[in-house]
Formats: C-alpha cells, structure tokens, sequence
C-alpha cells in the first residue's frame, strides 16, 4: 500500500508541473459550455458543486478510457476558474452558472482538477 500513495504521488506531481506535453503537442482542444450541458452517450461524465467552500459531492474519482470523450460540469457559488492539471485545460466559473468543460482523454494517467483562486480538488481523472 505504501508503494502505491508514492506512486500516485509521483504521478500527480509530474501532472502539476511548469509545461506538460500538450504544451509541446499542438491540437490540444476541448470545449466550454456555459450551461448544463448535457453528457453524450459513452462519455465519462462527472457533476460538481462549489457551495461555501465545500465540494459536492465530496472530491473523489472520474475514470475514462484513453480516447474516451469526458465531460465536466461544475457549478460555482462565486467566481473561480477551473483547471484540468496534465490537459493544461482552463475554465472561467461564473458565480452561480454551471460550465461545462470537454475534452478527448489523450493522455494517461491521473490528473487533478481543480479550482484556482479557491484551490479546491474537485476530482481526480483516472485515464487508462
């Protein structure tokens, strides 16, 4: 067990750094919906709320497939802006409006999203 929380802490370590490769690699695209959008069939999808500082439901996992479309949806009681660690992928949240963020799960590994100005870990993405 020991082995394994320092592997996963390698891994998210490496995720979080300066330049990942879709810095390198250019067509790193995804989209933003400023809505509820809804998740298409076959997606790994996943629903967060930010109320008064706490996540809901409590951060835990997101597992997808590489390749597999996945799709985010958080909605914020203040403003904030959502990060995808390892993606590079970046979202303004809006105070009270869900969005909507997806992407093609290129890369393996685990990646932490986040928030930035209230650096909360909404979730953590599994992508074998």
């Amino acid at each position: 067990m020991r082995r394994a929380g320092w592997l996963l802490a390698c891994v998210l370590a490496a995720g979080c750094g300066p330049l990942s490769q879709t810095h390198h690699n250019p067509g790193n695209s995804h989209e933003v919906a400023t809505a509820g959008a809804s998740p298409a069939p076959g997606e790994a999808h996943t629903d967060i709320a930010v109320v008064a500082g706490r996540v809901s439901p409590p951060s835990g996992w997101l597992e997808a497939a590489k390749g597999q479309q996945v799709s985010i949806t958080v909605t914020s009681d203040v403003p904030d802006e959502l990060h995808v660690h390892g993606y590079d992928l970046e979202a303004e949240l809006p105070a009270g409006r869900s969005v909507t963020i997806r992407f093609k799960a290129g890369l393996s590994g685990v990646f932490e999203v986040e928030t930035h100005k209230s650096k909360l870990v909404l979730t953590q993405l599994a992508v074998r």
